[in-house]
């Protein structure tokens, strides 16, 4: 039946005289393409796609289309476990005597070394010898000493660099030991008084803090008198080192009158039954009359009130300046009665023979030398460690 003609009425219009009403067309409706999902760009985050609650009941979730890339993803910091490092082991005193002394050491050695090898003696060697020994500071009379116990008995004779070298050891340890001392603390004279002097940067005052260190480390009881009133950070540096040690520390303003406060510091030490007193001087040359004056009125005040203080006199010496320390010990000696000396700064040259020259010429005792910054860096002066680590010899041989 085509589309024209009409649609055949049924039975039940026909019976009725009922006309059937005319179809609406129903229009076609395009076909529509199956939904393609939108393509998802590679670095879409996961949470683009769509959650389990949105999605009708009892539908699936779908995967993510696309992973994040690899650089999106933050993993947590690993945190690497703390380094547990050995505590360095402290060092001996002779391994820090000789590292202090290598420097003078290396000069002599080497010198030698290269003196003796393979050469028979002769006079010319025994003056290249005693030249080795006089740049190093150790003095006319310790370089003939040595060049003659060198030369004894050996003349024309190959002699090795190690036979020297203990030919050097043997007579630097016969010169020193007469003036290897301690320094010994009176316990009949409260406080023991002692004055510290010496040159500019000669490392007075550190000095003073680490031998007031010492002594409260053997149960004593020290003050210390901040009597360098020329320099505010001297002042200040003792005041610490007070802190440090346990020590009272008796100080004035800068510009203060020095002998004054040494009296004081005395009358207060006294009162207090203090074991030591240490006091500090300005740091001065030698060549200066005015200061070198100043200084012994410091020792004339502390007499007013004990006429046998100061009980020593340390002068302390940097052992950098060489043959300078010379007319250093001869200046102090006569204006502050020097009774003792304390060597500084031996790990900072390569002149610590100067030590020698000093021992040989005034005979002074030499109670501590300094070879680094720390309090345990300063300690009694032992002839032989000396001789031996100066002339690159091993502690035991």
């Amino acid at each position: 039946m085509s589309e024209n003609e009409p649609k055949k009425r049924g039975f039940f219009s026909r019976l009725f005289g009922i006309e059937p009403e005319p179809e609406t067309p129903v229009p076609a409706v395009p076909a529509v393409p199956a939904e393609v999902p939108p393509e998802v760009p590679p670095d879409a985050p996961l949470e683009d796609a769509p959650r389990a609650s949105e999605l009708p009941s009892g539908e699936a979730a779908p995967l993510p289309l696309a992973m994040p890339e690899p650089a999106q993803i933050q993993a947590a910091p690993v945190v690497a476990p703390p380094v547990v490092t050995a505590p360095e082991p402290k060092r001996s005193w002779w391994r820090r005597l000789t590292e202090g002394l290598s420097r003078t050491s290396s000069a002599l050695t080497t010198g030698i070394t290269d003196l003796f090898t393979k050469r028979k003696l002769d006079a010319g060697t025994l003056e290249d010898l005693e030249d080795i020994l006089i740049q190093a500071d150790l003095g006319l009379a310790t370089a003939a000493r040595v060049a003659k116990a060198v030369g004894d008995g050996r003349y024309d004779k190959q002699i090795e660099p190690s036979e020297v070298k203990a030919i050097l050891a043997r007579e630097v340890e016969a010169i020193l030991t007469p003036v290897a001392l301690p320094l010994v603390i009176d316990a009949t004279k409260k406080p023991f008084v002692i004055l510290m002097v010496g040159v500019n940067g000669s490392g007075k005052t550190t000095t003073i803090g680490k031998l007031a260190a010492k002594f409260r480390a053997e149960g004593k009881t020290v003050m210390l008198a901040a009597g360098d009133t020329f320099r505010a950070a001297a002042i200040e540096q003792l005041k610490v080192w007070g802190e440090r040690t346990g020590a009272q520390v008796v100080s004035g303003n800068q510009g203060a009158d020095a002998s004054g406060l040494a009296f004081e510091a005395l009358q207060k030490a006294k009162a207090a039954g203090i074991d030591v007193l240490l006091v500090d001087t300005a740091g001065r040359l030698q060549n200066k009359t005015g200061l070198m004056d100043e200084l012994a009125k410091v020792v004339r005040v502390i007499r007013k009130l004990d006429p046998e203080a100061p009980h020593a006199a340390l002068l302390v010496l940097d052992a950098t300046v060489g043959q300078n320390a010379l007319s250093q010990v001869e200046a102090f000696g006569d204006t502050a009665g020097v009774t003792g000396l304390v060597m500084t700064k031996l790990d900072g040259t390569a002149r610590g023979g100067i030590l020698v020259a000093l021992a040989a010429k005034f005979g002074l005792p030499v109670h501590f030398i300094g070879v680094g910054e720390g309090v345990e860096d300063l300690e009694p002066f032992s002839a032989r460690d000396f001789a031996r680590a100066v002339s690159g010899l091993d502690e035991a041989a």
